[in-house]
């Protein structure tokens, strides 16, 4: 799963958003590590509803412009989850190696200086 796709099934795990919505999510969520571009986000939603993660949800105008809603699809949900369960033992892993490590003081060289 790509990190794109993940926020963005991680967003609408929350629930039905719209686009604009999404960006924002994603970059609140991610903690700012994640900015998507709209042409992004939009190439991600056409791929993520097509392969089935994601339904469309509706649309309203608002201001004039069209508002497009999406959901996420119960196999959206499931390969979330699954992607979460491995991420999570990939940090487990980690930490698990980190902590098996003793961590030694660094030695400090110390030169003797003849007089």
């Amino acid at each position: 799963m790509t990190e794109t796709a993940f926020w963005i099934l991680t967003a609408l795990a929350a629930g039905r958003r719209h686009g604009y919505a999404l960006l924002s999510d994603v970059e609140r969520l991610s903690a700012g590590s994640v900015t998507l571009r709209v042409t992004t986000l939009y190439a991600s939603l056409e791929r993520l509803e097509r392969d089935g993660r994601i339904l469309a949800s509706g649309e309203e105008v608002v201001e004039g412009r069209a508002r497009r809603y999406y959901e996420i699809s119960d196999r959206g949900r499931d390969d979330l989850a699954t992607e979460a369960d491995r991420l999570a033992a990939r940090a487990a892993a980690a930490r698990a190696s980190m902590a098996a490590t003793v961590r030694r003081p660094r030695s400090v060289a110390v030169s003797a200086v003849s007089i």
